[in-house]
């Protein structure tokens, strides 16, 4: 199946000298996940509700200046590796290039759309990240914020003891802490970026012009959404995008079957990247990024993961996900290199990072942070199930056949 039929011709598209507040304001509109970027005729790059959410540039500053360069794709680009490509870049919005001038956009939803019927084969515990991150309705809206950038993560679920009571936004504490700060007792709070939560949030900031500082002391329970979808970890795939689409959010909380105690989270990364899966057992080993991988290779890397992991006793890896990123650093003409590695084996889940001049050098600070894990029994969730053969079969048939 390729993207011909899913693209979109439709985009929102700025010069390189426009203004970041007239950007800023393009993303009032929900459904926009990110922007075009050109120079003249020829494509730049773009910029994402998440970069500019989390940035701390002056509105004044140009949109060229906050350019991400992300792959881009041709009209007859497969829809799994524009999955993979999605995943490698942490992007959700692909333009779609012919001649280097943009024909149009293919975004995560539309991938998620055009392959939903396929995934009643996979379940919510093949996909989901068991490593909860939450706050108390008690924590300070700046840790909150804190918490979001440092974790990379746009939803902050917060439990009050072992009940579920409601889910934080990124782009609500950006939108309340840059632009809520005329907001007065008894007022209701923005819904701009609440797609993440749904409902309605509580109202009533206060009275607080002006003070940016008191407005991050305040405790998230002033800001979350109320009403927060969950979903047991035995559902199937299918329903998770149904819902998600039904009740436009990019989360779900996962719970155990039968009980409302919160196991993790499912966002629609986590489906998209279910779609990264590989049919083989060489390809369990997956690396975003292999133009990085100076003086090594795909094997190389399997070589590194099988080394680290054999050390431990029987363990079986379910998935293991190299992601590289190059820094404009660099040391003897060598870049600095981040390396995440990430291992969902059946004795749990572990992730660790590296940063290297070269990506071997980042891969091997990565791996012995990932052994010291090992060694300690340290995991970020419970083990995930691997696909049976039926299930696989089910899944990867439309592949093949399409």
């Amino acid at each position: 199946m390729d993207i011909s039929e899913i693209l979109s011709p439709k985009f929102t598209e700025f010069d390189i000298g426009t203004p970041l507040s007239k950007v800023a304001g393009a993303f009032e509109n929900q459904e926009l996940d990110a922007v075009i970027v050109t120079d003249g005729d020829e494509y730049r790059g773009v910029v994402s509700r998440r970069q500019l959410a989390s940035s701390s540039n002056q509105p004044s500053a140009k949109v060229g200046s906050q350019v991400q360069h992300v792959p881009t794709v041709e009209r007859t680009e497969d829809v799994r590796e524009v999955a993979r490509l999605m995943i490698g870049s942490d992007a959700k919005t692909l333009p779609v290039l012919d001649d280097n001038r943009v024909v149009g956009v293919v975004t995560g939803d539309a991938v998620l759309e055009a392959v939903r019927p396929f995934l009643e084969a996979a379940t919510v515990e093949d996909a989901y990240t068991a490593e909860l991150i939450s706050a108390t309705p008690e924590t300070t809206i700046g840790k909150a914020l804190n918490m979001l950038r440092e974790a990379g993560i746009a939803h902050l679920p917060v439990v009050d003891g072992d009940d579920l009571v409601g889910m934080l936004s990124l782009y609500d504490v950006i939108e309340f802490t840059t632009r809520g700060g005329s907001k007065s007792q008894g007022g209701s709070s923005s819904d701009f970026g609440g797609r993440g939560g749904g409902g309605q949030n509580r109202g009533g900031f206060g009275a607080r012009e002006g003070d940016a500082d008191r407005m991050l002391d305040l405790p998230v329970r002033n800001l979350m959404s109320d009403a927060v979808v969950t979903i047991e970890r035995s559902a199937p795939l299918d329903e998770v995008v149904e819902t998600m689409f039904e009740r436009e959010i990019s989360s779900l909380v996962v719970t155990a079957d039968d009980t409302s105690e919160p196991i993790g989270i499912i966002t629609k990364t986590d489906v998209i990247e279910a779609l990264t899966w590989e049919r083989d057992d060489r390809n369990a080993v997956q690396v975003f990024r292999p133009d990085l991988l100076e003086g090594m290779d795909y094997d190389d890397v399997s070589a590194l993961i099988e080394s680290m992991t054999s050390k431990y006793g029987e363990m079986s890896v379910i998935k293991a996900s190299i992601e590289l990123q190059e820094h404009k650093e660099q040391s003897r003409g060598v870049p600095l290199v981040l390396a995440r590695i990430r291992l969902v084996t059946d004795r749990g889940y572990f992730t660790a990072d590296g940063e290297g001049y070269g990506a071997s050098h980042a891969l091997r600070l990565a791996a012995n942070a990932v052994e010291r894990q090992l060694l300690k029994g340290k995991t970020y969730g419970h083990s995930k199930k691997h696909p049976d053969t039926d299930e696989q079969a089910q899944l990867y048939g439309w592949w093949l056949g399409g």
